[in-house]
């Protein structure tokens, strides 16, 4: 006699079309369906089957992710792995499967209004990249509590790629190797004047000074951020070489310095005034000196179009934009600047991920006591996301060296420069 279906043999039919069958599924009940081998997605509530129903996407995943409704059991990269398309899929879905999933979430009990988003969602309003809605946008990522991202960064709080010697190498000599790879690039020393744009939490203003004797300007429109780097270059007794900010680019008015980093920051900048951008940098900067431009590329298509319905843009980095590498390059140096050396970091980026996915597995219990279980799980799997785009290629990241040239074509820079890469 046939038996009729289990809650999880039909949630795995009817969720085909979002999860392409590549992982088991274990219901609300305990029954489990899909293939035996690697991890399982837990679906520990019908109000996740109604989140996707509403929002058949990596929004709708998103949600239920967020909200405690759906978890994995096993290895999240593989997991992620085995539905790569619908955690990297922005399009909407066929209506023919919105309906199928309708008639099934009918049976199973799921169907209702479309359920409030998780509170860590966020939608932006005012025009897109003001500073009002640029502030508002940095706020909702970085004033979450600095003693969190001390426990996901670890102690030298540097939130961008590292520079690892090799795979074996550990966090934080990798980001100190970073920090003095860029001084090295910008050819710090004593008496020079740098301007450190989106300082984060001072780390790169307290390693230029301390240990190339410059004076620096570090600017972030994070409140919090500066608040605490203020805090760490008074202990490091810098605070006569070293000034943070709470300030825009866009009000920096006390050029020129010798150097620009900017590291991570570009990113937040928009495309549509990434010109505005590269120009203030270039004011802002002498003849002869030296940007450094580390930043995020997409290595597939490029996110500045409708990106409203994306897992990163609703939770973790609102209004961001990543375009190619030599969109990037075009606008730098359409600004006047020459572009000097490109140093692709790729690999580098996806060993740093997820030493800080590591860092938020082993002290979970205090991230959640921090911020709460939803942005933790947000991180975690933000995080483990992105490692995964820069491990097959879907993301990049690369430094870019570009100089002020004189108006008289003057070389200002050496004819040769060491290379990181033998």
């Amino acid at each position: 006699m046939a038996t009729n279906p289990s809650v999880a043999e039909r949630l795995n039919t009817l969720l085909r079309p979002i999860l392409r069958g590549e992982l088991r599924l274990r219901a609300w009940d305990g029954s489990e369906a899909g293939p035996p081998d690697g991890p399982a997605l837990v679906i520990r509530d019908r109000q996740a089957l109604r989140r996707m129903l509403w929002q058949p996407n990596q929004l709708g995943l998103a949600r239920a992710w967020v909200a405690g409704e759906l978890d994995v059991d096993g290895d999240l990269y593989d997991a992620l792995l085995r539905i790569a398309e619908t955690v990297w899929r922005e399009g909407e879905p066929e209506r023919r499967d919105t309906l199928g999933l309708a008639r099934e979430a009918i049976s199973l009990g799921a169907l209702g209004r479309q359920p409030a988003p998780p509170p860590e969602e966020i939608v932006m309003s005012g025009r897109r990249h003001s500073r009002g809605r640029d502030s508002g946008a940095i706020s909702h990522h970085y004033d979450v509590s600095n003693d969190f991202y001390r426990l996901v960064l670890g102690p030298s709080m540097v939130y961008s790629c590292a520079y690892w010697p090799s795979a074996d190498s550990d966090l934080e000599t990798a980001q100190h190797d970073k920090l003095d790879l860029i001084c090295r690039k910008l050819g710090l020393h004593e008496g020079r004047r740098l301007l450190d744009v989106g300082c984060g939490w001072g780390s790169l203003a307290i390693h230029a000074a301390r240990e190339y004797g410059v004076d620096v300007v570090g600017i972030t429109i994070s409140r919090e951020q500066a608040d605490l780097a203020r805090k760490r270059v008074a202990e490091a007794g810098l605070s006569d070489r070293v000034e943070i900010r709470l300030q825009d680019y866009r009000e920096i008015n006390d050029g020129p310095f010798d150097a620009i980093s900017s590291i991570g920051m570009a990113e937040h900048v928009g495309t549509a005034t990434y010109a505005e951008y590269a120009r203030i940098l270039f004011t802002q900067l002498k003849p002869g000196g030296r940007l450094l431009n580390h930043q995020i590329a997409s290595r597939t298509e490029s996110t500045t179009g409708n990106v409203e319905a994306t897992f990163i843009n609703r939770y973790v980095f609102p209004d961001g934009e990543l375009v190619a590498l030599g969109v990037t390059t075009g606008l730098i140096e359409d600004a006047g600047f020459e572009v000097r050396d490109v140093e692709a970091l790729r690999p580098h980026y996806a060993l740093t991920l997820r030493e800080w996915v590591r860092n938020l597995e082993a002290h979970w219990d205090e991230a959640v006591e921090q911020v709460g279980a939803g942005r933790a799980r947000v991180w975690r799997l933000y995080m483990a996301a992105c490692a995964l785009a820069f491990e097959t290629d879907r993301l990049g990241v690369n430094q870019i060296l570009a100089v002020k040239p004189h108006s008289d074509g003057h070389n200002v820079m050496p004819l040769v420069r060491p290379r990181s890469v033998q």
